[in-house]
């Protein structure tokens, strides 16, 4: 009961203040509810940014993947900085003038509406499939080894693990569908401030219980104990070889931070570039310093438990438990809630976006008014919460290395979608024909890539496959088009809905971060371990 007073009353808390900031927001217009009225500052925007891609499968999952492998699996965190600054530089001054409320739209001036349908649907499925699921049980699976629900219900860990997955997922879809983006983003951004704190204190904790209340000492132990497990530079048979940062983590980090809806929508609710570009670089800086907060643990519990745990996903909430004082696990407990809620309903937010904009809009009723688009969309959202709470126990069939297993998966979609989007925005040859039997032959070859080369046995890093599938899907769509040659004139038209001149500082801040990034992986190296 000690711990779950402080548990109820902070979500309560964020609760209240998302409501009282966004009580006078309009949520009857589409404009209102899916991109909060075009109002986001660049603060709210870095908030929601981070929160909504830092949830419980990197937690739990790459915390798991740097318990087994080590410092090598940053790379997911720190190379990410360098895609948001293509974002700042780029993506985001196009997606701007075109006033986009979903990146789809851009597929239909780009190509046609039947692409921008298809590309819909492919985010829907892997939202509901693969993104959801495991961070509504990666969530559940937090909160059951903090709270031991299993033991004091008495029931089986499984059993506690569907109950808060409905928990969570109840919460989550409440704020999705009752306060829109705006009410997404301030709530994002309060959990934002409670994770980073609560987040920074785990590892700080954990150095200074080992040190015996020295930080220095903790960390010097740690570091002569497992020396390996700080080296940045994978070899061929890890899980992130060094290679792979040359050929495929281009594509989901450019993908995530510039195309993937539930992360970009936020920065199309902007209320300027300027606004945007700073959120987006300000977002970058603190990417820098995750690894502190998803790496880091994951190493501190190999040296601290000997690398005896049977499932390398509970290094991090076992760790948790033993370092963190009693008093403070509830209010932990709830960050990690928030986490998990702010990835969740800001991606139903932006599913029911899709749904709502591209497909009963584009097809099934083009007249509809503004309050029909809204009411559809929290109609949807509803239909995809229940599908996910119904979907994510049964990742607990999986198995360890969560966070692997989404990245790997997420691919079979992501991958054609980049292919294309980047085909549009670069390649002015490739057709609408070619696009959408690109989005076919993509799919295919990396389904291909996966389960035809481990049934031979050939053991090919999935980054590596899915390097040379998105060249092949782009060199393809390129000869499609020779055959079905391109008859539409594109060109970025300025809407004029919201200023797009640039942040007078994003060149030079964006180059800070590049080398930043540089630097930071440089210190984890052979160089100067």
């Amino acid at each position: 009961m000690m711990l779950f007073i402080p548990f109820a009353a902070f979500l309560l808390f964020v609760a209240f203040l998302s409501w009282y900031l966004t009580r006078k927001e309009k949520l009857s217009t589409s404009d209102g509810y899916f991109l909060g009225g075009r109002s986001l500052t660049g603060f709210y925007i870095a908030g929601s940014l981070l929160l909504t891609n830092l949830s419980t499968e990197h937690l739990i999952g790459l915390n798991g993947s740097a318990y087994r492998y080590g410092m090598e699996v940053m790379a997911w965190e720190t190379l990410a900085a360098l895609a948001m600054v293509a974002m700042a530089l780029f993506f985001l001054p196009r997606y701007l003038k075109m006033g986009l409320v979903t990146i789809t739209e851009f597929l239909e001036v780009r190509f046609d509406k039947a692409t921008r349908v298809i590309v819909s649907g492919l985010f829907l499925l892997l939202y509901v499939t693969t993104l959801l699921p495991i961070v509504l049980y990666t969530g559940a699976l937090n909160l059951e080894s903090i709270f031991d629900v299993s033991a004091i219900l008495e029931v089986s860990r499984f059993e506690a693990i569907i109950l808060m997955v409905v928990f969570i997922g109840g919460i989550g879809s409440l704020f999705a569908i009752l306060g829109g983006l705006k009410a997404v983003a301030v709530s994002d951004t309060i959990n934002g401030i409670g994770l980073i704190i609560g987040g920074i204190a785990i590892p700080i904790l954990a150095f200074y219980q080992i040190g015996s209340g020295s930080f220095f000492d903790g960390v010097n132990e740690v570091y002569t104990t497992i020396p390996d497990h700080f080296n940045s530079i994978g070899d061929a048979d890890s899980e992130v070889p060094f290679a792979v940062i040359f050929t495929g983590m281009f594509i989901p980090q450019v993908f995530y931070w510039t195309m993937n809806q539930s992360i970009i929508q936020r920065t199309f609710g902007a209320k300027n570039l300027a606004e945007g570009q700073k959120g987006v670089l300000i977002a970058a800086f603190f990417k820098l310093i995750i690894p502190f907060i998803v790496v880091i643990p994951g190493i501190i519990a190999f040296y601290y438990f000997k690398g005896g745990l049977d499932n390398q996903d509970l290094a991090y909430p076992e760790l948790v438990k033993a370092v963190l004082p009693v008093h403070f696990t509830g209010i932990f407990a709830a960050v990690i809630v928030g986490a998990v809620l702010s990835t969740f309903n800001s991606a139903l937010n932006s599913a029911s976006t899709l749904f709502s904009i591209d497909v009963y809009k584009g097809y099934i009723n083009k007249s509809a008014s503004e309050q029909q688009y809204v009411r559809v969309g929290k109609i949807t959202t509803t239909v995809l919460a229940i599908a996910v709470i119904i979907i994510a126990p049964l990742i607990s069939r999986a198995g360890d290395g969560l966070f692997i297993i989404l990245q790997e998966f997420s691919s079979i979609f992501n991958m054609p979608i980049f292919a294309v989007i980047v085909a549009g925005l670069l390649l002015r040859k490739v057709s609408a024909k070619a696009a959408k039997i690109g989005l076919v032959i993509g799919t295919s070859l990396y389904l291909l890539s996966k389960f035809g080369l481990d049934a031979m046995d050939v053991d090919i890093h999935f980054l590596h496959r899915l390097c040379v599938a998105f060249f092949a899907t782009i060199f393809s769509m390129l000869i499609l088009s020779n055959r079905y040659p391109n008859r539409k004139e594109f060109t970025i038209q300025n809407k004029g809905v919201v200023d797009v001149k640039n942040w007078k500082y994003v060149k030079p801040v964006s180059f800070l971060v590049v080398v930043l990034t540089i630097l930071i992986y440089l210190l984890f190296s052979p160089m100067f371990l």
